[in-house]
């Protein structure tokens, strides 16, 4: 099935483009359009205020831009940069932490130093190759659920402001998967727009309030936003985004190098937390656009569009603080709603990763249903403790597959 995807999606690669500018044009318009609204409600679940959020959404396309211009420019490769849109989904599901705001920009950095110290020292990345893909999928996928249950939830409860942002997927999906989302989106924002204008009563849309700043926060650490925000954040951004975003390259025949990649990728991370960016890592799903047939035939070339994908993200940048000024004033069913359908496919491929493999389902299984309760417990949310109680059912799990076998 995945096979016949990829072939119709490389047809219509061909359609769409065959320059390396409008490729990385599509590259960042695309990841930017289907993922911003994960970022800002993992950012205000976290304790961002709209001016922090909107700070965090600004410097996140500033530094992945500065880093996709170093490392095309430096290796000559489409190499394309983005934000950890699982990461955001998991700040969604842990909410606030103990010190609050000020602690997670500090578990923002603590992640960014993991990162590095990934690149330079080659048994940290070997300790997280030892987690089994399948229950880092698991943990993915069960805190993903609540929030791709909003869609659900908003259609009974707003139907009509939900509804048609449900419809605009479902009929966008006939014409084009990857446009379906960034296409729904866009109805969330109008709807969000006409609401608001149609509401007299409230506080209504302020133009100084859409001027783009960045806001800085002194970061202060705790060992519940270390635990509950950093660790699993690393791990969801090494496993969804940095490991696939190497295996994409690959498969379109260009080397990912390693370890200045997660150095420019862990600083970048590190420089950005304090203005409120959570994560920049490797581009998984959108860098076959940039290193693929919509890039062009001339591989040599295709470096080009990490450079005109950079570009397009400081010019989407500087809408950052319009979006959150309009999502602030929405109606709540919507921006929830819109972040379910970004993250249904993700949802989709961390399940089938997750329960592929017969042997250690079980594993999987309590993964899935820990990360996705919700709990917290002495202060640490719900997806660490999913990784220990998968990582001590497994040996069981295993041990009996074996001696049924």
């Amino acid at each position: 099935m995945s096979g016949k995807h990829d072939t119709e999606q490389a047809a219509e690669d061909r359609r769409v483009g065959g320059t390396p500018w409008l490729a990385g044009i599509v590259t960042a318009v695309v990841g930017f359009s289907s993922s911003f609204v994960v970022v800002l409600a993992g950012l205000s679940a976290v304790g961002a205020s709209s001016a922090e959020a909107a700070s965090g959404l600004l410097v996140l396309c500033l530094a992945q831009a500065a880093g996709m211009l170093w490392l095309s420019l430096r290796h000559r490769t489409p190499l394309t940069l983005a934000w950890s849109t699982p990461g955001a989904a998991l700040l969604v599901t842990t909410g606030a932490v103990d010190g609050g705001w000020a602690a997670a920009v500090g578990a923002f950095a603590v992640t960014g130093v993991l990162i590095v110290l990934t690149g330079l020292v080659p048994w940290l990345g070997a300790l997280v190759a030892r987690i089994p893909p399948a229950i880092a999928r698991a943990m993915l996928a069960g805190v993903l659920v609540p929030i791709c249950l909003q869609p659900v939830t908003g259609l009974v409860e707003a139907p009509l402001l939900v509804g048609p942002v449900v419809a605009t997927w479902l009929l966008v999906h006939l014409l084009s998967r990857r446009w379906a989302v960034p296409a729904a989106l866009a109805v969330a924002l109008l709807v969000a727009l006409v609401a608001v204008l149609a509401d007299r009563s409230g506080p209504g849309l302020q133009v100084a309030d859409a001027v783009p700043a960045l806001t800085w926060t002194t970061p202060t650490w705790t060992l519940g936003a270390v635990l509950g925000i950093a660790l699993p954040l690393y791990v969801v951004t090494m496993a969804s985004q940095n490991v696939p975003g190497v295996a994409v390259m690959a498969s379109n025949g260009y080397a990912v190098p390693w370890r200045e990649s997660m150095g420019v990728t862990g600083l970048a991370t590190v420089a950005a937390a304090p203005f409120g960016g959570h994560t920049v890592n490797l581009a998984a799903i959108t860098a076959a656009m940039a290193a693929g047939p919509l890039a062009g035939p001339d591989r040599s070339r295709r470096w080009l569009a990490a450079t005109s994908a950079a570009a397009t993200y400081v010019v989407l940048a500087l809408a950052s603080a319009g979006l959150v000024t309009l999502l602030a004033a929405a109606p709540p069913e919507v921006l929830p709603a819109a972040a379910g359908l970004a993250l249904l496919g993700t949802l989709g491929s961390a399940l089938a990763g997750a329960l592929a493999a017969e042997e250690g389902r079980e594993a999987s299984v309590v993964c899935f249903v820990v990360a996705a309760s919700g709990v917290t417990v002495l202060g640490i949310g719900a997806a660490p403790w999913a990784l220990v109680a998968a990582l001590v059912v497994l040996p069981f799990v295993r041990n009996r597959a074996v001696q049924s076998g």
